[in-house]
């Protein structure tokens, strides 16, 4: 691998090395810049035996998805990669001043946040061990390969509903209300009209594969569990520069444009930490837009986002 160039050697930082990082870092380095990838090894996937619904990597390892993108991307001679974090960035002279963890400053002129987010789960046992196996968050990534067999769907929130409603398409519905809210009458008439139970006792704890086992000491065996926990940002960079962010269904999302450009002028930002609906297809694509317009922003000046 090769080493950190001089600290000043590049012309574009991008923080995040998974799925929508190596997109935007393959459109620079085609574009024969020189690029710094920073990426600590911590994929939202990473839970995940394989990933789903990307065309030509249906059923792939994600581990193997990135592992080549890695070793395609590292093939261009303008590109680094360095395995770490990135502490801290500003905006300084024109450009942007990163920290690395490990003390390492460079100075860019542009930079590429795609940084992703951590999902923070309801806190019942068993829940965590059992998240990307048998607890899954997308019916698109995760819903075909439980073959019609019984769903549940653990509310911690309003957003509930709406995994309820779109989950019969998979399988057999059973939405676990656990005092997260109450449908009022039109809603529950809407999920009498799509086939889902309810089921009002409160859960105590996630056993065997996928057994939501009750307050009352029933246990309900099921083949897979969907849950819509809260998302929180991967790294404070986005806030430290301060990029405006807006309020998504489970968490904060930073504020782009359909160049992926932030609301601070040469700051780009892409995959799940820029978007509300998450996967590894729309990560791959707007990497690409974010490549592309902080390439194109080299030649004919950035723009923020709004502007």
């Amino acid at each position: 691998m090769r080493t950190d160039h001089a600290k000043g050697d590049f012309d574009v930082i991008v923080v995040g090395g998974s799925y929508a990082g190596l997109s935007a870092a393959l459109q620079l380095a085609r574009a024969r810049r020189r690029v710094l990838v920073v990426d600590a090894g911590q994929r939202r996937n990473r839970y995940a035996r394989h990933s789903h619904g990307f065309l030509t990597q249906d059923g792939s390892e994600g581990s193997a998805i990135v592992a080549k993108g890695r070793e395609q991307l590292l093939a261009y001679p303008t590109v680094t990669w360095h395995e770490g974090t990135a502490a801290n960035a500003v905006v300084h002279e024109g450009g942007f001043q990163v920290t690395l963890q490990d003390g390492q400053l460079f100075q860019v002129h542009r930079l590429v946040l795609a940084t992703g987010v951590i999902d923070e789960l309801p806190p019942i046992d068993g829940l965590a061990e059992r998240w990307g196996r048998h607890v899954f968050t997308c019916p698109y990534c995760d819903g075909y390969e439980l073959a019609q067999g019984n769903i549940g769907v653990l509310a911690s929130g309003p957003m509930a509903l709406h995994q309820a409603m779109m989950l019969p398409d998979w399988g057999t519905v059973t939405l676990f209300l656990n005092d997260a809210f109450e449908p009022d009458e039109a809603q529950l008439a809407a999920l009498v009209q799509r086939g889902v139970a309810i089921e009002r006792t409160l859960v105590e704890r996630i056993a065997g594969k996928a057994e939501v086992v009750l307050r009352d000491g029933r246990t309900r065996p099921l083949d897979g569990l969907f849950v819509m926990g809260s998302t929180r940002a991967g790294s404070p960079l986005a806030e430290q520069l301060g990029c405006a962010f807006d309020q998504g269904p489970v968490g904060l999302c930073i504020r782009t444009n359909e160049q992926k450009a932030s609301t601070v002028a040469g700051v780009y930002c892409c995959g799940d930490a820029a978007r509300m609906f998450p996967g590894v297809a729309n990560a791959v694509a707007d990497g690409v837009m974010a490549g592309v317009a902080a390439h194109q922003s080299l030649i004919f000046g950035a723009v923020a986002a709004g502007a």
